[in-house]
């Protein structure tokens, strides 16, 4: 599922408008003719397409993901594979206000990347790796590791963001993020720890622990790298859910 295959985008196209276009065989761009639709919508999705087209050719997929409902911000992301961050985070606690975070963990193109309090993780270099992404993708982190790090570093994360707690629940999964990958079979480096161990993790290196760092460390690239795989999944099953059924039903 590509951005090209999508219409919702579009003032006036709804699901059913987008499914009745797939259903008549209109299922990419290059293969609307305005012959399904009335002519005021019709000049109203080709000037979407026009305007589509210039913003794919710079890898903006952020004007298409304003105008797609949250859980269908999934449809981004074929589009901008390779440039797709995948972010998360290590906390004190759950009150931004008044808790620090201790590592974040960032995974693009293949590389995974992590930075710890007091040592080099600042502002600027989460800003860095967020301007070099096209799109952001977490788990929660919609509710909580977004939030957290504009409070906590006073940046304002503008990156197209596909939080796959939703596209997930779409597809009755449900649970934290380790829950689903156990139900997809998808596997871990290192034992199954929680985020309350994450925090005893983090005091203990405090009080001199180096080794509870590095396990701290690996545990957030751990939750960082399978969200990769996760959202291969999903995007794989919600094509097929909403794009192949519709267009099955020709």
């Amino acid at each position: 599922m590509r951005i090209e295959n999508s219409f919702i985008p579009v003032r006036g196209v709804g699901e059913t408008t987008e499914r009745k276009l797939w259903q008549h065989g209109i299922t990419h761009w290059d293969e609307f003719d305005g012959s399904v639709v009335g002519d005021t919508l019709a000049d109203r999705i080709h000037s979407f397409i026009e305007e589509g087209r210039t913003h794919l050719e710079r890898g903006d997929v952020a004007p298409f993901a304003e105008q797609l409902p949250a859980a269908s911000r999934w449809r981004c992301y074929e589009n901008v594979r390779e440039e797709t961050c995948f972010l998360d985070i290590e906390t004190t606690g759950l009150d931004a206000s008044c808790e620090d975070v201790t590592t974040v963990s960032v995974h693009r193109g293949g590389e995974t990347e992590t930075f710890v309090k007091d040592r080099d993780l600042t502002a600027r270099r989460l800003a860095d790796e967020l301007e070099e992404s096209s799109l952001l993708v977490t788990f929660n982190g919609q509710r909580f590791d977004v939030p957290f790090l504009e409070t906590c570093y006073d940046i304002d994360v503008t990156t197209p963001h596909v939080d796959l707690m939703y596209p997930c629940k779409q597809l009755g999964l449900d649970g934290g993020l380790k829950a689903i990958e156990r139900d997809l079979g998808i596997d871990r480096d290192m034992p199954d720890l929680s985020g309350r161990d994450a925090v005893r993790l983090w005091h203990e290196y405090e009080r001199g622990d180096e080794a509870a760092l590095e396990t701290l460390v690996e545990y957030n690239r751990a939750d960082t790298r399978n969200m990769e795989p996760l959202m291969e999944i999903v995007a794989d099953r919600l094509h097929e859910t909403v794009f192949e059924a519709a267009c099955a039903d020709e």
